[in-house]
Protein backbone atom coordinates (compact mmCIF):
# COMPACT_ATOMS: atom_id res chain seq x y z
CA UNK A 1 0.00 0.00 0.00
CA UNK A 2 1.35 3.43 -0.94
CA UNK A 3 1.48 6.09 1.72
CA UNK A 4 1.11 9.75 0.79
CA UNK A 5 3.44 12.27 2.34
CA UNK A 6 1.60 15.06 4.09
CA UNK A 7 3.32 18.21 5.27
CA UNK A 8 3.88 16.91 8.78
CA UNK A 9 5.58 13.81 7.41
CA UNK A 10 7.72 15.95 5.11
CA UNK A 11 8.98 17.95 8.07
CA UNK A 12 9.73 14.85 10.09
CA UNK A 13 11.51 13.20 7.19
CA UNK A 14 13.58 16.30 6.55
CA UNK A 15 14.68 16.85 10.12
CA UNK A 16 15.73 13.23 10.24
CA UNK A 17 17.28 12.91 6.82
CA UNK A 18 19.70 15.79 7.08
CA UNK A 19 20.60 15.09 10.72
CA UNK A 20 20.09 12.70 7.39
CA UNK A 21 31.16 7.22 0.82
CA UNK A 22 46.24 5.16 1.26
CA UNK A 23 49.22 4.64 0.57
CA UNK A 24 52.49 4.30 2.42
CA UNK A 25 51.81 2.89 5.89
CA UNK A 26 54.32 0.61 7.49
CA UNK A 27 51.64 -0.62 9.90
CA UNK A 28 49.24 -1.67 7.16
CA UNK A 29 48.64 -5.37 6.63
CA UNK A 30 47.84 -6.38 3.05
CA UNK A 31 46.42 -9.76 2.17
CA UNK A 32 46.15 -11.20 -1.34
CA UNK A 33 42.60 -12.41 -1.88
CA UNK A 34 42.32 -15.95 -3.26
CA UNK A 35 41.00 -16.30 -6.78
CA UNK A 36 37.37 -17.37 -6.72
CA UNK A 37 36.81 -20.83 -8.14
CA UNK A 38 33.95 -19.29 -10.10
CA UNK A 39 35.86 -16.39 -11.59
CA UNK A 40 36.37 -17.94 -15.04
CA UNK A 41 32.82 -19.24 -15.36
CA UNK A 42 29.98 -17.50 -17.22
CA UNK A 43 27.89 -14.72 -15.76
CA UNK A 44 24.91 -15.97 -13.73
CA UNK A 45 21.59 -16.32 -15.49
CA UNK A 46 18.11 -15.45 -14.31
CA UNK A 47 17.48 -19.08 -13.42
CA UNK A 48 20.62 -19.84 -11.47
CA UNK A 49 22.99 -18.54 -8.85
CA UNK A 50 26.09 -19.56 -10.73
CA UNK A 51 29.37 -19.20 -8.88
CA UNK A 52 27.70 -18.65 -5.50
CA UNK A 53 29.29 -19.89 -2.30
CA UNK A 54 29.19 -19.18 1.43
CA UNK A 55 30.91 -15.81 0.94
CA UNK A 56 28.95 -14.38 -1.98
CA UNK A 57 25.86 -15.06 -4.08
CA UNK A 58 25.38 -13.62 -7.56
CA UNK A 59 22.01 -12.48 -8.92
CA UNK A 60 21.26 -11.55 -12.53
CA UNK A 61 18.25 -9.78 -14.01
CA UNK A 62 15.16 -11.91 -13.64
CA UNK A 63 16.50 -13.98 -10.78
CA UNK A 64 14.68 -14.15 -7.51
CA UNK A 65 15.59 -11.27 -5.18
CA UNK A 66 17.26 -9.28 -7.99
CA UNK A 67 14.68 -6.48 -7.92
CA UNK A 68 14.64 -6.40 -4.13
CA UNK A 69 18.43 -6.14 -4.00
CA UNK A 70 18.49 -3.62 -6.85
CA UNK A 71 16.15 -1.13 -5.22
CA UNK A 72 17.61 1.94 -3.57
CA UNK A 73 16.06 4.56 -1.29
CA UNK A 74 15.41 6.98 -4.18
CA UNK A 75 12.74 5.67 -6.56
CA UNK A 76 13.57 8.50 -8.99
CA UNK A 77 16.84 6.75 -9.86
CA UNK A 78 16.36 3.35 -11.50
CA UNK A 79 19.45 1.37 -12.49
CA UNK A 80 19.89 -2.18 -13.69
CA UNK A 81 23.25 -3.81 -13.00
CA UNK A 82 24.17 -6.96 -14.92
CA UNK A 83 25.02 -8.72 -11.67
CA UNK A 84 24.41 -8.09 -7.97
CA UNK A 85 26.89 -9.75 -5.62
CA UNK A 86 25.34 -10.27 -2.19
CA UNK A 87 28.37 -10.61 0.10
CA UNK A 88 28.44 -11.97 3.62
CA UNK A 89 32.01 -11.05 4.56
CA UNK A 90 35.17 -9.36 3.35
CA UNK A 91 36.28 -12.50 1.55
CA UNK A 92 33.05 -12.41 -0.45
CA UNK A 93 33.66 -8.78 -1.41
CA UNK A 94 37.18 -9.65 -2.56
CA UNK A 95 35.83 -12.53 -4.65
CA UNK A 96 33.17 -10.28 -6.18
CA UNK A 97 35.72 -7.63 -7.21
CA UNK A 98 37.95 -10.23 -8.82
CA UNK A 99 34.90 -11.70 -10.53
CA UNK A 100 34.05 -8.25 -11.91
CA UNK A 101 37.59 -7.88 -13.23
CA UNK A 102 37.37 -11.23 -14.99
CA UNK A 103 34.21 -10.08 -16.76
CA UNK A 104 35.24 -6.43 -17.31
CA UNK A 105 32.39 -5.10 -15.18
CA UNK A 106 32.42 -1.72 -13.46
CA UNK A 107 31.83 -2.02 -9.70
CA UNK A 108 29.45 0.06 -7.56
CA UNK A 109 29.10 -0.37 -3.81
CA UNK A 110 25.88 -0.55 -1.81
CA UNK A 111 25.64 -0.64 1.97
CA UNK A 112 22.53 1.33 2.93
CA UNK A 113 21.55 2.39 -0.60
CA UNK A 114 20.63 5.94 0.47
CA UNK A 115 22.78 7.84 -2.02
CA UNK A 116 20.67 10.73 -3.32
CA UNK A 117 21.82 10.14 -6.91
CA UNK A 118 21.96 6.35 -6.86
CA UNK A 119 25.75 6.08 -6.95
CA UNK A 120 25.42 2.81 -5.02
CA UNK A 121 24.24 1.11 -8.22
CA UNK A 122 25.03 1.14 -11.94
CA UNK A 123 23.76 0.05 -15.32
CA UNK A 124 25.31 -3.06 -16.82
CA UNK A 125 28.00 -3.50 -14.19
CA UNK A 126 28.34 -5.35 -10.90
CA UNK A 127 27.00 -4.07 -7.59
CA UNK A 128 28.72 -5.26 -4.44
CA UNK A 129 25.94 -5.42 -1.86
CA UNK A 130 27.31 -5.18 1.68
CA UNK A 131 23.96 -5.04 3.46
CA UNK A 132 24.57 -8.45 5.08
CA UNK A 133 27.88 -7.30 6.57
CA UNK A 134 26.16 -5.66 9.50
CA UNK A 135 27.58 -7.03 12.73
CA UNK A 136 28.58 -4.81 15.66
CA UNK A 137 31.58 -6.11 17.62
CA UNK A 138 32.90 -4.52 20.80
CA UNK A 139 36.71 -4.65 20.90
CA UNK A 140 36.79 -3.12 24.38
CA UNK A 141 34.57 -0.89 26.52
CA UNK A 142 34.93 2.11 24.19
CA UNK A 143 35.96 0.70 20.80
CA UNK A 144 33.53 -0.86 18.34
CA UNK A 145 33.95 -2.53 14.94
CA UNK A 146 30.90 -2.14 12.71
CA UNK A 147 30.05 -3.82 9.41
CA UNK A 148 29.55 -1.48 6.47
CA UNK A 149 25.94 -2.55 5.99
CA UNK A 150 24.82 -1.86 9.53
CA UNK A 151 22.02 0.70 9.51
CA UNK A 152 22.25 3.74 11.73
CA UNK A 153 19.17 2.83 13.77
CA UNK A 154 20.83 -0.47 14.74
CA UNK A 155 24.10 1.30 15.53
CA UNK A 156 22.34 3.62 17.96
CA UNK A 157 20.39 0.77 19.56
CA UNK A 158 23.58 -1.16 20.27
CA UNK A 159 25.72 1.75 21.42
CA UNK A 160 23.12 3.50 23.55
CA UNK A 161 22.38 0.23 25.37
CA UNK A 162 25.92 0.61 26.73
CA UNK A 163 25.67 4.38 27.27
CA UNK A 164 27.97 5.04 24.32
CA UNK A 165 27.39 7.04 21.15
CA UNK A 166 28.83 8.14 17.82
CA UNK A 167 28.26 11.67 16.47
CA UNK A 168 26.30 10.40 13.49
CA UNK A 169 23.11 11.41 11.71
CA UNK A 170 19.59 10.38 12.63
CA UNK A 171 18.09 8.72 9.55
CA UNK A 172 17.65 5.15 10.77
CA UNK A 173 18.01 3.46 7.38
CA UNK A 174 21.36 4.97 6.36
CA UNK A 175 24.33 2.60 6.19
CA UNK A 176 27.21 3.51 8.47
CA UNK A 177 29.89 3.20 5.77
CA UNK A 178 28.58 5.77 3.29
CA UNK A 179 27.74 8.17 6.11
CA UNK A 180 31.23 8.00 7.61
CA UNK A 181 33.25 8.07 4.40
CA UNK A 182 31.67 11.35 3.30
CA UNK A 183 32.07 12.99 6.71
CA UNK A 184 28.85 12.35 8.64
CA UNK A 185 27.19 14.83 10.98
CA UNK A 186 24.12 15.19 13.17
CA UNK A 187 22.72 16.28 16.51
CA UNK A 188 25.92 15.51 18.44
CA UNK A 189 28.57 16.71 15.99
CA UNK A 190 29.03 20.20 17.39
CA UNK A 191 30.03 18.52 20.65
CA UNK A 192 31.94 15.47 19.38
CA UNK A 193 32.94 16.16 15.76
CA UNK A 194 31.97 14.49 12.51
CA UNK A 195 31.34 10.75 12.35
CA UNK A 196 34.62 10.29 10.47
CA UNK A 197 36.51 11.99 13.32
CA UNK A 198 35.85 8.93 15.49
CA UNK A 199 37.11 6.50 12.82
CA UNK A 200 40.23 4.59 13.90
CA UNK A 201 40.61 1.70 11.43
CA UNK A 202 39.08 0.18 8.30
CA UNK A 203 39.00 -3.08 6.39
CA UNK A 204 39.09 -2.38 2.66
CA UNK A 205 39.04 -4.40 -0.56
CA UNK A 206 40.89 -2.57 -3.35
CA UNK A 207 40.27 -2.55 -7.09
CA UNK A 208 42.39 -5.67 -7.57
CA UNK A 209 40.44 -7.69 -5.00
CA UNK A 210 43.12 -7.45 -2.31
CA UNK A 211 42.18 -7.04 1.36
CA UNK A 212 43.76 -4.30 3.46
CA UNK A 213 43.55 -4.14 7.25
CA UNK A 214 44.56 -0.60 8.10
CA UNK A 215 44.90 0.53 11.70
CA UNK A 216 47.74 3.04 11.57
CA UNK A 217 48.00 3.85 7.88
CA UNK A 218 47.67 7.60 8.11
CA UNK A 219 47.13 8.14 4.39
CA UNK A 220 44.38 5.55 4.03
CA UNK A 221 42.58 6.76 7.13
CA UNK A 222 42.96 10.36 5.98
CA UNK A 223 41.16 9.44 2.75
CA UNK A 224 38.41 7.53 4.57
CA UNK A 225 37.68 10.49 6.81
CA UNK A 226 35.64 12.50 4.33
CA UNK A 227 37.02 11.35 0.97
CA UNK A 228 33.74 9.80 -0.12
CA UNK A 229 32.67 6.25 -0.87
CA UNK A 230 32.93 4.22 -4.08
CA UNK A 231 36.26 5.85 -4.91
CA UNK A 232 39.35 3.81 -3.99
CA UNK A 233 38.06 0.55 -2.58
CA UNK A 234 35.19 -1.13 -0.78
CA UNK A 235 35.11 -0.60 2.97
CA UNK A 236 33.63 -3.65 4.70
CA UNK A 237 34.30 -2.81 8.36
CA UNK A 238 34.93 0.39 10.30
CA UNK A 239 36.42 0.67 13.78
CA UNK A 240 35.40 3.64 15.92
CA UNK A 241 36.21 5.14 19.27
CA UNK A 242 32.83 5.71 20.89
CA UNK A 243 31.89 8.48 23.32
CA UNK A 244 29.98 8.67 26.57
CA UNK A 245 26.37 9.28 25.63
CA UNK A 246 24.66 12.36 27.08
CA UNK A 247 22.27 11.79 29.94
CA UNK A 248 19.44 13.39 28.00
CA UNK A 249 18.45 15.21 24.82
CA UNK A 250 16.01 18.12 24.81
CA UNK A 251 14.28 19.28 21.61
CA UNK A 252 12.56 22.67 21.29
CA UNK A 253 10.45 23.49 18.24
CA UNK A 254 9.38 26.83 16.78
CA UNK A 255 6.81 27.00 13.98
CA UNK A 256 5.14 29.41 11.58
CA UNK A 257 2.66 28.83 8.76
CA UNK A 258 1.51 30.71 5.68
CA UNK A 259 4.84 32.43 5.08
CA UNK A 260 5.76 34.21 1.88
CA UNK A 261 9.32 34.52 0.63
CA UNK A 262 9.90 37.92 2.25
CA UNK A 263 8.72 36.71 5.65
CA UNK A 264 10.77 33.51 5.40
CA UNK A 265 13.85 35.55 4.47
CA UNK A 266 13.41 37.77 7.51
CA UNK A 267 13.12 34.76 9.83
CA UNK A 268 16.10 32.91 8.39
CA UNK A 269 18.23 36.03 8.88
CA UNK A 270 17.16 36.18 12.53
CA UNK A 271 17.84 32.45 12.87
CA UNK A 272 21.41 32.93 11.63
CA UNK A 273 21.89 35.71 14.18
CA UNK A 274 20.43 33.68 17.04
CA UNK A 275 22.50 30.56 16.33
CA UNK A 276 25.80 32.29 15.68
CA UNK A 277 27.23 31.57 19.14
CA UNK A 278 25.41 28.40 20.18
CA UNK A 279 27.20 26.28 22.79
CA UNK A 280 28.63 23.02 21.45
CA UNK A 281 25.92 21.03 23.22
CA UNK A 282 23.29 22.54 20.90
CA UNK A 283 22.20 21.89 17.34
CA UNK A 284 19.66 23.83 15.29
CA UNK A 285 17.93 23.41 11.93
CA UNK A 286 15.88 25.88 9.89
CA UNK A 287 13.38 23.85 7.83
CA UNK A 288 11.16 25.72 5.36
CA UNK A 289 8.64 23.33 3.80
CA UNK A 290 6.75 25.37 1.22
CA UNK A 291 5.04 28.05 3.32
CA UNK A 292 5.44 26.19 6.64
CA UNK A 293 8.45 26.62 8.87
CA UNK A 294 9.94 24.45 11.59
CA UNK A 295 12.97 25.53 13.59
CA UNK A 296 14.52 22.78 15.69
CA UNK A 297 16.82 23.48 18.63
CA UNK A 298 18.31 20.57 20.57
CA UNK A 299 20.52 20.50 23.64
CA UNK A 300 22.33 17.71 25.47
CA UNK A 301 22.91 19.86 28.55
CA UNK A 302 20.81 22.11 30.76
CA UNK A 303 19.59 25.21 28.97
CA UNK A 304 22.03 27.93 29.98
CA UNK A 305 21.09 31.64 30.13
CA UNK A 306 22.53 32.01 26.64
CA UNK A 307 20.42 29.15 25.30
CA UNK A 308 17.35 30.64 26.96
CA UNK A 309 18.16 33.90 25.18
CA UNK A 310 18.25 32.02 21.86
CA UNK A 311 14.88 30.48 22.70
CA UNK A 312 13.47 33.96 23.32
CA UNK A 313 14.82 35.21 19.98
CA UNK A 314 13.33 32.27 18.07
CA UNK A 315 10.03 32.62 19.91
CA UNK A 316 9.85 36.28 18.94
CA UNK A 317 10.21 35.61 15.22
CA UNK A 318 7.88 32.59 14.91
CA UNK A 319 4.22 31.93 15.70
CA UNK A 320 4.27 28.84 17.93
CA UNK A 321 6.80 27.58 20.46
CA UNK A 322 6.89 24.04 21.86
CA UNK A 323 9.49 23.68 24.59
CA UNK A 324 10.65 20.12 25.04
CA UNK A 325 11.51 18.17 28.16
CA UNK A 326 14.77 16.29 28.66
CA UNK A 327 14.46 12.70 27.42
CA UNK A 328 16.85 9.75 27.48
CA UNK A 329 18.80 9.82 24.21
CA UNK A 330 17.74 6.28 23.29
CA UNK A 331 14.11 7.41 23.09
CA UNK A 332 14.68 11.01 21.97
CA UNK A 333 16.74 10.05 18.92
CA UNK A 334 13.99 7.85 17.50
CA UNK A 335 11.87 10.97 16.97
CA UNK A 336 14.20 11.87 14.11
CA UNK A 337 14.52 8.43 12.49
CA UNK A 338 12.22 9.33 9.58
CA UNK A 339 10.85 7.01 6.93
CA UNK A 340 12.75 3.98 5.67
CA UNK A 341 10.73 2.92 2.60
CA UNK A 342 11.72 4.04 -0.90
CA UNK A 343 10.47 7.47 -2.05
CA UNK A 344 10.47 9.69 -5.12
CA UNK A 345 12.72 12.63 -4.35
CA UNK A 346 15.48 14.92 -5.51
CA UNK A 347 17.69 16.16 -2.66
CA UNK A 348 21.14 17.73 -2.70
CA UNK A 349 23.47 20.04 -0.89
CA UNK A 350 22.62 23.70 -1.56
CA UNK A 351 25.91 25.04 -0.25
CA UNK A 352 27.90 25.49 2.91
CA UNK A 353 27.89 28.98 4.44
CA UNK A 354 29.97 30.88 6.94
CA UNK A 355 27.12 33.26 7.83
CA UNK A 356 23.99 34.88 6.45
CA UNK A 357 25.98 37.37 4.37
CA UNK A 358 26.91 34.52 2.00
CA UNK A 359 23.29 34.25 0.83
CA UNK A 360 21.75 37.61 1.78
CA UNK A 361 21.73 39.18 -1.72
CA UNK A 362 19.68 36.39 -3.37
CA UNK A 363 18.06 34.15 -0.75
CA UNK A 364 14.62 35.75 -1.13
CA UNK A 365 14.70 34.96 -4.86
CA UNK A 366 15.37 31.30 -4.04
CA UNK A 367 12.70 31.21 -1.35
CA UNK A 368 10.14 32.55 -3.82
CA UNK A 369 10.42 29.20 -5.58
CA UNK A 370 10.40 27.19 -2.35
CA UNK A 371 7.30 28.88 -0.96
CA UNK A 372 5.37 28.41 -4.22
CA UNK A 373 6.36 24.77 -4.82
CA UNK A 374 4.48 22.39 -2.50
CA UNK A 375 6.76 19.49 -1.63
CA UNK A 376 9.95 21.56 -1.80
CA UNK A 377 12.04 22.11 1.33
CA UNK A 378 14.98 24.39 2.05
CA UNK A 379 16.90 23.45 5.17
CA UNK A 380 19.95 24.93 6.90
CA UNK A 381 21.75 23.13 9.74
CA UNK A 382 24.33 24.34 12.23
CA UNK A 383 27.89 23.02 12.00
CA UNK A 384 30.87 24.55 13.79
CA UNK A 385 31.83 23.65 17.33
CA UNK A 386 34.00 20.53 17.60
CA UNK A 387 33.83 20.03 13.81
CA UNK A 388 36.28 22.93 13.48
CA UNK A 389 38.92 21.55 15.83
CA UNK A 390 42.39 21.67 14.19
CA UNK A 391 43.31 18.19 15.39
CA UNK A 392 40.43 16.72 13.39
CA UNK A 393 41.22 18.75 10.27
CA UNK A 394 44.84 17.63 10.21
CA UNK A 395 44.02 13.92 9.89
CA UNK A 396 40.96 13.98 7.61
CA UNK A 397 40.20 14.73 3.98
CA UNK A 398 36.88 16.43 4.82
CA UNK A 399 37.64 19.90 3.42
CA UNK A 400 34.88 22.23 4.66
CA UNK A 401 35.43 22.65 8.41
CA UNK A 402 35.61 26.43 8.28
CA UNK A 403 31.92 26.62 7.32
CA UNK A 404 29.42 26.95 10.17
CA UNK A 405 26.24 26.10 8.25
CA UNK A 406 25.19 23.42 5.78
CA UNK A 407 22.10 23.70 3.60
CA UNK A 408 20.06 21.11 1.76
CA UNK A 409 17.41 21.50 -0.93
CA UNK A 410 14.78 18.75 -1.00
CA UNK A 411 11.77 17.83 -3.11
CA UNK A 412 9.35 14.91 -2.66
CA UNK A 413 6.51 13.68 -4.83
CA UNK A 414 4.11 10.77 -5.18
CA UNK A 415 4.06 9.71 -8.83
CA UNK A 416 6.75 9.26 -11.48
CA UNK A 417 4.82 11.57 -13.81
CA UNK A 418 5.66 14.44 -11.45
CA UNK A 419 9.40 13.94 -11.73
CA UNK A 420 10.10 16.47 -14.48
CA UNK A 421 8.13 19.23 -12.76
CA UNK A 422 10.03 18.86 -9.50
CA UNK A 423 13.42 18.41 -11.11
CA UNK A 424 12.94 21.64 -13.07
CA UNK A 425 11.89 23.61 -9.98
CA UNK A 426 14.80 22.11 -8.07
CA UNK A 427 17.28 23.14 -10.76
CA UNK A 428 15.96 26.71 -10.80
CA UNK A 429 16.86 27.06 -7.12
CA UNK A 430 20.25 25.41 -7.56
CA UNK A 431 21.02 27.73 -10.46
CA UNK A 432 20.34 30.75 -8.27
CA UNK A 433 22.86 29.53 -5.71
CA UNK A 434 25.48 28.53 -8.28
CA UNK A 435 25.20 31.81 -10.21
CA UNK A 436 25.86 33.63 -6.92
CA UNK A 437 29.07 31.68 -6.29
CA UNK A 438 27.73 29.18 -3.76
CA UNK A 439 29.82 26.26 -4.98
CA UNK A 440 31.12 24.51 -1.86
CA UNK A 441 29.05 21.34 -1.41
CA UNK A 442 28.75 18.36 0.95
CA UNK A 443 29.80 15.10 -0.68
CA UNK A 444 27.14 13.03 1.11
CA UNK A 445 24.43 15.19 -0.51
CA UNK A 446 25.52 14.91 -4.17
CA UNK A 447 23.87 16.53 -7.16
CA UNK A 448 24.47 14.97 -10.57
CA UNK A 449 24.15 18.42 -12.15
CA UNK A 450 26.72 20.25 -10.02
CA UNK A 451 29.56 21.64 -12.12
CA UNK A 452 33.18 21.18 -11.06
CA UNK A 453 32.11 18.62 -8.44
CA UNK A 454 35.75 17.72 -7.81
CA UNK A 455 36.42 21.12 -6.26
CA UNK A 456 32.93 21.50 -4.77
CA UNK A 457 33.11 18.24 -2.79
CA UNK A 458 36.81 17.90 -2.06
CA UNK A 459 38.35 21.38 -2.28
CA UNK A 460 42.13 21.39 -2.34
CA UNK A 461 42.30 17.71 -1.37
CA UNK A 462 41.22 16.33 -4.73
CA UNK A 463 44.66 15.76 -6.26
CA UNK A 464 45.80 13.92 -3.14
CA UNK A 465 42.71 11.71 -3.35
CA UNK A 466 43.54 11.03 -7.01
CA UNK A 467 46.96 9.73 -5.98
CA UNK A 468 45.28 7.35 -3.53
CA UNK A 469 42.88 6.26 -6.28
CA UNK A 470 45.85 5.36 -8.48
CA UNK A 471 47.47 3.41 -5.66
CA UNK A 472 44.47 1.23 -4.84
CA UNK A 473 42.33 1.16 -7.99
CA UNK A 474 44.67 1.84 -10.91
CA UNK A 475 42.25 0.38 -13.47
CA UNK A 476 39.28 2.43 -12.22
CA UNK A 477 37.19 -0.69 -11.59
CA UNK A 478 35.30 0.87 -8.66
CA UNK A 479 33.50 3.91 -10.02
CA UNK A 480 30.30 5.92 -10.37
CA UNK A 481 29.26 9.13 -12.07
CA UNK A 482 31.12 11.36 -9.59
CA UNK A 483 33.83 9.08 -8.26
CA UNK A 484 37.39 10.31 -7.94
CA UNK A 485 39.05 10.13 -11.36
CA UNK A 486 42.48 8.80 -12.17
CA UNK A 487 45.07 11.49 -12.81
CA UNK A 488 45.74 12.05 -16.49
CA UNK A 489 49.23 11.20 -17.63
Amino acid sequence: MKTKLNRKQFLRLTAAGALGYYVYGCNQKTEQAPLSKASKQPLPTSTSKANSNSHVQYFAKGSRDYDYLREGFNKRVQKYPAVIAQCTDVEGVAEAVRYAREHSLAVAVKSGGHCFEGFSSNNGGLVVNCSSIDAVEWLDDTTVRIGAGCKLGNVYAELLSKNRILPAGSCAGVGVAGLTLGGGYGLFSRKLGLTCDSLQAVTMVDGNGNIHEATKDEELLWACRGGGNGNFGIITHLTFTTHQSPKFLTAHRFKSKGLNAQQATSIVEQWFTATRQLPESCFSAFVLNGTSLLILLTNTEEDSPHVRSVIQQLTACTSTTSLGNPKPPESAITTFYGRTESLYFKNASAGLYKDFSDIQPFIQQALEIVTTTPGMIYQVNTLGGAIQRPEFEQVSSYPHRSYSYLSELQTYWERPQQTQHYEQAFQKVQTIFASNHITTQYRNYPDINVSNWQQSYYGNNYSRLQAIKKQYDPDNIIRHEQSVLLQST
